[in-house]
């Protein structure tokens, strides 16, 4: 999931009794801040969905990943829009029964400087490898960590910019994020991702363990069976342009 440079909203304000706040980052087609304020994307769309079918009202804050990670399991705000699951987080937070989107991960390399994957992290022993801050890769990616020689960022576009002026040799991402920042950079013919994949991966909404509306977790899953069986969830993964599981 990428990462946002803009500035978060207070907490300062105390939640009113029905107010459903929502966190999460700069998410391309899921959770993303318009020039004049908006929330946009497909995990924007179900919030306000939710809200207004059970009267909530709903309140919209971004965050770097990792922070906005550490807002929900804190129970500062209600709701998580699009972690992957992990054994981690779940010992923080509790998750939809429902996924709503799916991610593509992969290595995203220098077009005339393409290391062997082939699928076998054996191959990547002491890689300049840069992953971006509080994302999940897989398991097998987890177990790897050793074997690579993994740096950190917290913006995807940083991450490529890396890449492309050399400092590290791949980059970890997912395909829906970056896709479209390698072609706003103009690298398209520089840099490419590399096959095989990491992983796919399915993103959820998440809450504390604790929720404040303890009806918030099932109310967003029946809304989520309810839209896929409708159409509606295909149509907005279409707008959107948002692989569903």
């Amino acid at each position: 999931m990428a990462l946002c440079a803009l500035p978060p909203f207070s907490f300062a304000r105390p939640a009113g009794p029905r107010e459903l706040v929502a966190a999460g980052t700069r998410n391309e087609g899921i959770y993303e801040r318009r020039p004049n304020g908006e929330f946009a994307g497909l995990g924007a769309d179900l919030v306000r969905l939710l809200a207004r079918r059970h009267g909530y009202q709903p309140r919209f804050e971004i965050y770097p990943w990792r922070r906005a990670l550490e807002v929900v399991g804190g129970g500062k705000a209600d709701l998580l829009v699009s972690p992957y699951k992990t054994a981690e987080r779940l010992r923080v937070m509790r998750y939809s029964e429902q996924a709503f989107f799916q991610d593509e991960l992969a290595f995203y390399v220098r077009a005339d400087a393409m290391p062997i994957w082939e699928g076998d992290y054996t191959l990547l022993k002491g890689r300049r490898i840069v992953i971006i801050n509080g994302w999940a890769y897989g398991e097998a990616f987890a177990k790897a960590l050793p074997l690579m020689n993994v740096s950190v960022t917290n913006t995807v576009e940083n991450g490529l910019q890396m890449l492309s002026h050399g400092h590290i040799e791949m980059f970890a991402s997912n395909r829906r994020d970056t896709d479209p920042v390698v072609k706003q950079l103009g690298l398209g013919d520089r840099v490419l991702a590399l096959a095989p994949l990491i992983d796919v991966q399915d993103a959820y909404f998440a809450y504390p363990l604790a929720p404040r509306h303890r009806d918030l977790p099932a109310q967003m899953d029946h809304l989520l069976i309810e839209l896929k069986k409708n159409g509606e969830l295909q149509r907005l993964a279409r707008r959107y342009g948002v692989t569903l599981p």
